[in-house]
């Protein structure tokens, strides 16, 4: 069983940065390909971002391609989400998740992905 947990969220004018984190425990993530996705109010589930198990795949959402950076820390069962140019759309909860599938072949489609985080709000300000 795999525990996720967020932090890193916070308020910010439009065109800062935050740094989120997802820290694991319980199990290994080293295997996992891992995402990010967000939730607004009224809105369905996004998928952000996917790193495959290496770091060397990364795939990106249009809305946050060149803002966005996904990266990992598999001696710190770790995964991080740089956000920078953050615009009031990127407003939301955001969400770790891993899968099973070390490749995130069936990102964003969030089914594929076993175990999340309870989430961290970000929230952007024009």
């Amino acid at each position: 069983q795999v525990e996720l947990v967020e932090s890193g969220g916070g308020s910010v004018q439009s065109g800062g940065s935050l740094r989120l984190s997802c820290a694991a425990s319980g199990h290994t993530i080293s295997n996992s390909g891992m995402g990010w996705f967000r939730q607004s109010p009224g809105k369905e589930r996004e998928g952000v971002s996917c790193l495959s198990w290496s770091g060397s795949g990364q795939y990106y959402a249009d809305s946050v391609k060149g803002r966005f950076t996904a990266s990992r820390d598999n001696t710190k069962n770790t995964v991080y989400l740089q956000m920078n140019s953050l615009i009031p759309e990127d407003t939301a909860m955001y969400y770790c998740a891993a899968s099973k599938d070390p490749f995130c072949s069936y990102f964003p489609q969030h089914d594929s992905f076993g175990y999340w985080g309870q989430g961290t709000q970000v929230t952007v300000s024009s």
